[in-house]
C-alpha cells in the first residue's frame, strides 16, 4: 500500500495484459515477472504457475480465469507500478480475455515461434484492436528452434522473419478493414457528374498514418524470449553491448541489428544488402550465433571448459552450485538468466513502449462512452465535458470518480485480509490460553451428560461462515480517487444520460437503471493474495467489496449521473452448448437456484435460463467451459448433488430449393416421384405452387402463405445486423406508444447505418435474381424476436402496407395505412419463426410471402349472436374467441404448413476445428473426424518443420469428447481448438424414406443409419416431449418355450 501512496503520478502506471494462444507460455512469462519482485523464487518460475490460483487450472495446465497482480519496477530513476493481468488462451474462455483487455492500455502478445500465428492469436489481436489498446510482441520459446527444430542461426533468422510477417499481415488486414469502413461512412452520395466514376478505396489508406502500427524489433516493440529458460532480450540490449566494442553509436545499431545489414570487417562500417552479397546479417552474426554457442556448450556438448570460458568472457557471477548441477537446464538458466535477464527486458519494453493511463487517446474515450447506436455528439453537454476527465486521469478529490467493473470476482472470506492469520501479541496468547482452560473444564463437566460435542459445533459454525463465497468487483478507475465508505452511483448497461435531466441531487429519486451503493472495502489483487487499502487513485486496477446486490456481470460506477454507461465488451465466443440441471433431492431446489444466480454473476459469458417447461438450462461457450461451470456450481456455489442432462445442442429449421436428383443421384423426372412432404400435412391445404391456404376458427378470414428460402447473402447480412434491427424495432415501438415517444430516438449515425443496411439488402436481393426484385420495400417484419434472419413479405395486391423502413423517413413520407389486426399477423409470424414444425427449433433463412388476407364470411356459414360483439379493446369477439387471437393462431399454423409444403431441412451448428499434428498421426486424426461426421477443409505443412495445420468442420452435436478422443488416439501429439463458425444445412430430408427401386437397393428398407437429419430431429423431439414416429418392436414374433415344442 505504500506503493500506491508513492505512485499517485499516473504517468508511472502501466496497465497491461498478457494475450496468447493456449500453451504459448503466458503463465510462465508471468511467473518470471512475478519472481522479479521477490514474490516467488526465480527457480520456481514456470513450474509454480503462481497466477493459476484454481485447483483445476493446475491440474489441466491451462489458465481459466484472468488474474491480476501489481508489480514494481525501477528504471531511469523512476518507480513504476505495473498492473499485470494474465488471461486465458483457451478459446472457451475468451470472455475472460475481453474483461481483461477492457481494463488495460497495452498488451503483451506472446507467440510460440515454433507454432507461429495460431487461430487464438488472431482472435486476441482482433480483440485488442477493437478495444483500441496498443500491443507489443513477445516471440517466446526461442529454445525450441535450437533443441527441437535443430535450426542453424541463419535458418532461425529466416523463420523469425516469417513469423513477424504473419503477425504484421494480420495487423494490416485489421487496419485496412477499419480504414475502408471509415471511408465508407464519410463517403457522400455521388452526384450526377460523379455517377460514372469508381470510388477509390486506396485514398483512405494513403492518408492514414500506419508507421507505428506494425511490429518490428528496431522499433523496440518486439523482444525475443525463452520463458522456460529465464532469458529474453531486445535489440537495444545488444546495441548497447556492441556499441562499446565496435565503436558504433548505439542508436545506429538499434536500427541495423535487425534487417538486411552486414558489417564490413575492414572498414568497420555497416552496409545494406547482406542477402544479395551472401553476407551474414548482423542479427545472425552478433546475436543468434552467440546464443547458439551457449546452448551448444551447455546442453549439447556439455563442455565444462567452454562453459567456464563463456562465463568469464561475459563477466557473469554464476555460483559454483549452479555450474556443478547435474541438470543442464539449471546451468543454462543460471548463465542466460544473468546474461539476458528476462524480467528487465520485458518490463523495460512495457514502460517505454506501452502508454500510461494519462496517454489515453480521445478516440478510445469516445469508443468507451458510446454504445453501438450512440454517437458522442448526441450526449448532453455535461456528459461531453467528462471526456476531459478521462484524458486527464486526475486523482484529485474534485475530479469526478469514474470506474468500470468488467466482471464480478468470486472470493472466499478466508482469502480476505481480515481473515488471515497474523502474529499474536503476548496479551492475546495469554487470553487464548485462558479460553482453552475454560473450554477444557466445561468439557470435563459435560462428559457425564454426553454433551461434549457442544464446543465443536460452535467452532464449526464459525468456520462455515468464514468459508462463504463473496463477490468482489474487478475494475479500473479512470478518473478521481475512490475511498472506503464513499457513496457512488451504479450505472447499469442500459442507462442513458440523454433521456433524463442530469441533476446530482441526493434527495431526488434515482432514474431507471441506476442505483446507489456504499463502498465497503477496497483491494489490490496480488495473484493468490488480496491486499486491503483505504483509497485507490486514478489509473489503477482494483477490487471493490459490497457490490453483489447491485451488479450482475458488468457496470459503471460514477459520482455523477452525467456519466454514461460504458459500451458493451466484445466477446469472441457465444454460449452455444447447453445442459439442463436439476437437484438429486427435490428439497435442494432453492440451493440450486441460488447457486445458478451466483454462477451467472461470476462468469461473464455463461447464460442461465428458465425454460417454459420449468427446466433450469445452463449454457457455456464450449465443453471445457461447461465442465468448469458445473464443477464450480457443485463445489462452490450450490454445494449439492446435481443431475445433469446430456448436452443440449441448438438446431435451426429452414427450407431449400427443390432438389433435382434423388439420394442415389438419379435425376427426378417429375414432382410426383419425390417424397418431400411431411406425412401430417393435409394435401388439400397446399397448392401446386407450394402456397398454403388456411382459415381462422370462425371461418371469417382466409390467409394464403408461401415459404421460400432466403438468399444466403441476405441471411448472413441479417445475422450480422441484429443490433441495428433491434434499434429499429425499439424506435418503431416508441413511435406507436405516445408515452415513450419522447424517450426513444435514433441518432444520425444509426439512421445512416440502417439506410446502408437497406441498400445492402437490396443489392443482395438483386444478385439473387428477378424473383426477388423490389422485395426490400415489401418487408413486413423480421423474426424471431423482430430481429432474426427470417422475413415476412407483403404479397397482397390490394394492401399497400408501409414497410419496416417507413419509420426512418418520418411522418411526412408515409401515405399508406395499416389494416386492423395487422399486429396479429406479425405476432403469428413471430411465433412461427420462434419454433418450427420439425422439432420446435427457431427458423433460419426463410421468407414467408403472405399472398392473400381476405376478410368476410364464405357462403353457407351461419353466424352466432356472439360474432357481432366487440371487446373492451375494440377487438371483435365470437364464440371462438377474439378475432386477433384467431388470426395469430391461423398465421402461426399457416407458416408451419407452408414450411412443410417445401423441402424442409435441419441446420446444424458447426465448429471450425484447428489441429496441429505430425505426419505420423494424420491417419488416426482423420479417422476420428470421419467418425464424428467432420470434414477436412485444408491441410498445410508448416515450412521448416514436420508439423501439419489441419482445418476442419465438425458439428457441435458431435463435438463432445472430441478433444479427449483426439488426444487419446494421437498419444497427446494433437490437440484441437474448436470455435463456433456458422449454421450449415444438413442435406438429408428428415422425412425421407426409400421409394424407388434404386434407393431400396442402396439403402435398404429402413435406412435409419443413413438419415442423420432424422436422427437429430428425433433426439430433439424426444428431449422436448414431442411425438416421435418410431417402431419399438420391429419383428413381433411370439417366443415358444422348449416344453411346448416337445
Amino acid at each position: 500500500m505504500e506503493l500506491l501512496t508513492s505512485l499517485r503520478d499516473r504517468d508511472n502506471i502501466r496497465n497491461i495484459c498478457i494475450l496468447a494462444h493456449v500453451d504459448h507460455g503466458k503463465t510462465t512469462l508471468a511467473d518470471a515477472l512475478v519472481a522479479s519482485n521477490g514474490i516467488i523464487s526465480a527457480r520456481q518460475a514456470g513450474k509454480l504457475r503462481y497466477l493459476d490460483s484454481r485447483e483445476d487450472e493446475q491440474l489441466r495446465g491451462i489458465t481459466m480465469k484472468s488474474s491480476a497482480i501489481a508489480l514494481r519496477y525501477a528504471s531511469g530513476g523512476k518507480n513504476y507500478l505495473v498492473n499485470l493481468l494474465d488471461s486465458p488462451g483457451h478459446v472457451d474462455f475468451s470472455s475472460e480475455v475481453s474483461t481483461a483487455i477492457r481494463l488495460c492500455d497495452g498488451a503483451l502478445v506472446v507467440i510460440d515461434v515454433h507454432e507461429g500465428v495460431c487461430p487464438q492469436t488472431q482472435t486476441v489481436l482482433h480483440q485488442a484492436w477493437l478495444e483500441g489498446i496498443k500491443p507489443c510482441l513477445v516471440l517466446n520459446k526461442m529454445d525450441r528452434l535450437i533443441t527441437e527444430l535443430k535450426f542453424s542461426p541463419t535458418e532461425a533468422y529466416s523463420h523469425l522473419i516469417q513469423v513477424l510477417e504473419q503477425v504484421n499481415a494480420f495487423t494490416g488486414q485489421l487496419f485496412t478493414s477499419q480504414v475502408m469502413e471509415e471511408a465508407e461512412q464519410r463517403k457522400t452520395v455521388p452526384t450526377e457528374v460523379e455517377s460514372d466514376q469508381v470510388y477509390d478505396w486506396s485514398s483512405g489508406l494513403e492518408l492514414t498514418d500506419d508507421s507505428n502500427l506494425y511490429f518490428s524489433p528496431e522499433q523496440g516493440n518486439v523482444i525475443f524470449t525463452s520463458a522456460i529458460d529465464g532469458w529474453g532480450f531486445g535489440i537495444n540490449h545488444f546495441a548497447r553491448q556492441y556499441a562499446r566494442k565496435l565503436g558504433i553509436k548505439a542508436s545506429v545499431l538499434e536500427k541495423t541489428l535487425w534487417g538486411d545489414f552486414f558489417l564490413n570487417a575492414k572498414s568497420k562500417r555497416i552496409f545494406k544488402g547482406a542477402q544479395a552479397k551472401g553476407k551474414k546479417p548482423l542479427f545472425v552474426q552478433f546475436v543468434l550465433e552467440n546464443l547458439w554457442a551457449v546452448y551448444d556448450a551447455v546442453l549439447v556438448n556439455r563442455d565444462k571448459e567452454k562453459i567456464d570460458k563463456i562465463v568469464h568472457s561475459l563477466q557473469l557471477k554464476v555460483s559454483a552450485r549452479d555450474l556443478s548441477n547435474s541438470d543442464a537446464r539449471v546451468r543454462l538458466s543460471a548463465i542466460c538468466g544473468q546474461w539476458l535477464p528476462l524480467a528487465p527486458a520485458v518490463l523495460d519494453m512495457v514502460v517505454s513502449k506501452l502508454p500510461s493511463p494519462a496517454q489515453m487517446t480521445p478516440e478510445r474515450v469516445e469508443q468507451l462512452m458510446c454504445s453501438n447506436d450512440k454517437s458522442f455528439g448526441s450526449f448532453p453537454p455535461a456528459t461531453q465535458q467528462l471526456k476531459e476527465a478521462f484524458l486527464k486521469c486526475s486523482p484529485d478529490c474534485d475530479a469526478p470518480v469514474i470506474i468500470f467493473v468488467s466482471k464480478m470476482f468470486p472470493s472466499s472470506q478466508l482469502t480476505l485480509p481480515q481473515h488471515k492469520s497474523r502474529p499474536m501479541t503476548m496479551e492475546e496468547i495469554e487470553k487464548r490460553r485462558e479460553i482453552v482452560r475454560e473450554k477444557l473444564l466445561l468439557k470435563l463437566e459435560q462428559q457425564e451428560k454426553h454433551t461434549e460435542c457442544l464446543v465443536q459445533e460452535d467452532s464449526a459454525v464459525d468456520t462455515t461462515d468464514a468459508e462463504e463465497t463473496n463477490f468482489l468487483a474487478f475494475g479500473r478507475i479512470y478518473s478521481g480517487t475512490i475511498h472506503k465508505g464513499q457513496k457512488l452511483y451504479v450505472l447499469q448497461p442500459r442507462y442513458d444520460p440523454s433521456n433524463i435531466p442530469v441533476v446530482d441531487n441526493p434527495s431526488q429519486s434515482l432514474p431507471e437503471h441506476v442505483s446507489s451503493c456504499t463502498i465497503k472495502d477496497l483491494f489490490i489483487f496480488m495473484g493468490k493474495e488480496i491486499s486491503s487499502t483505504n483509497s485507490v487513485p486514478a489509473g489503477c486496477v482494483l477490487g471493490i467489496a459490497g457490490l453483489e446486490e447491485h451488479i450482475v456481470k458488468h457496470a459503471t460506477l460514477s459520482s455523477t449521473l452525467a456519466c454514461p454507461s460504458f459500451c458493451s465488451m466484445n466477446f469472441a465466443v457465444t454460449p452455444i452448448v447447453r445442459v439442463a440441471l436439476e437437484p438429486v433431492h427435490a428439497c435442494d431446489m432453492s440451493a440450486l437456484i441460488k447457486g445458478l444466480h451466483l454462477l451467472n454473476q461470476a462468469d461473464p459469458s455463461v447464460e442461465v435460463t428458465l425454460q417454459e417447461t420449468g427446466e433450469h438450462v445452463l449454457a457455456g461457450a464450449g465443453e471445457v467451459h461447461l465442465l468448469r461451470c458445473l464443477d464450480d456450481l457443485t463445489k462452490d456455489y450450490s454445494k449439492i448433488e446435481l443431475n445433469v442432462s446430456d448436452p443440449i445442442v441448438p438446431f435451426r429449421e429452414t427450407v431449400i430449393t427443390p432438389p433435382k436428383v434423388d439420394m442415389v443421384n438419379e435425376v427426378i423426372s417429375s414432382e410426383n416421384e419425390r417424397v418431400l412432404q411431411a406425412p401430417q400435412l393435409p394435401a388439400a391445404d397446399s397448392q401446386k405452387s407450394g402456397s398454403v391456404e388456411i382459415l381462422t376458427a370462425d371461418k371469417t378470414c382466409v390467409l394464403c402463405i408461401e415459404a421460400k428460402p432466403l438468399p444466403e447473402g441476405v441471411t448472413n447480412l441479417l445475422d450480422k445486423s441484429s443490433s441495428l434491427l433491434k434499434s429499429l424495432n425499439l424506435f418503431e415501438t416508441g413511435r406507436r406508444s405516445a408515452a415513450s415517444q419522447s424517450a426513444v430516438t435514433l441518432n444520425e449515425q444509426t439512421i445512416s447505418a440502417l439506410l446502408a443496411l437497406k441498400k445492402d439488402l437490396q443489392t443482395q436481393f438483386e444478385k439473387a435474381g428477378r424473383e426477388w426484385s423490389n422485395v426490400t420495400n415489401r418487408i413486413w417484419s423480421f423474426g424471431p424476436k423482430l430481429i432474426g434472419p427470417n422475413l415476412l413479405l407483403n404479397g397482397i395486391e390490394d394492401y399497400d402496407r408501409p414497410c419496416v423502413w417507413t419509420v426512418l423517413e418520418g411522418d411526412s413520407h408515409s401515405t399508406s395505412t395499416t389494416r386492423d389486426y395487422d399486429r396479429s399477423i406479425i405476432s403469428g409470424f413471430q411465433m412461427a419463426t420462434a419454433s418450427g414444425p420439425l422439432c420446435e427449433e427457431p427458423l433460419h433463412g426463410v421468407a414467408f410471402l403472405l399472398k392473400k388476407w381476405q376478410n368476410g364470411k364464405p357462403t353457407g356459414v351461419v353466424s352466432t349472436p356472439a360474432e357481432d360483439g366487440q371487446s373492451a379493446g375494440g377487438d371483435r369477439v365470437t364464440s371462438y374467441g377474439p378475432l386477433s387471437g384467431q388470426l395469430i393462431s391461423a398465421m402461426n399454423e399457416g407458416c408451419r404448413k407452408a414450411l412443410l409444403a417445401q423441402p424442409a431441412r435441419l441446420m446444424a451448428a458447426m465448429y471450425t476445428c484447428n489441429i496441429r499434428a505430425t505426419a505420423d498421426v494424420l491417419g488416426r486424426l482423420y479417422a476420428v473426424l470421419g467418425k464424428r461426421n467432420g470434414r477436412v477443409l485444408s491441410e498445410e505443412m508448416i515450412e521448416g518443420s514436420a508439423m501439419f495445420i489441419i482445418e476442419a468442420l465438425i458439428p457441435v452435436a458431435e463435438s463432445f469428447g472430441f478433444a479427449e478422443e483426439i488426444r487419446r488416439r494421437t498419444s497427446g501429439l494433437a490437440s484441437p481448438q474448436l470455435v463456433f463458425s456458422h449454421w450449415e444445412v444438413i442435406s438429408y430430408d428428415p422425412f425421407w424414406v426409400p421409394s424407388t427401386e434404386e434407393e431400396l437397393l442402396h439403402f435398404g428398407e429402413k435406412a435409419d443409419s443413413e438419415n442423420l437429419a432424422k436422427k437429430y430431429m428425433d433426439k430433439v423431439r424426444r428431449r422436448k416431449g414431442l411425438q416421435v414416429e418410431e417402431k419399438l418392436v420391429v419383428h413381433g414374433e411370439k417366443q415358444r418355450t422348449l416344453s411346448k415344442n416337445k
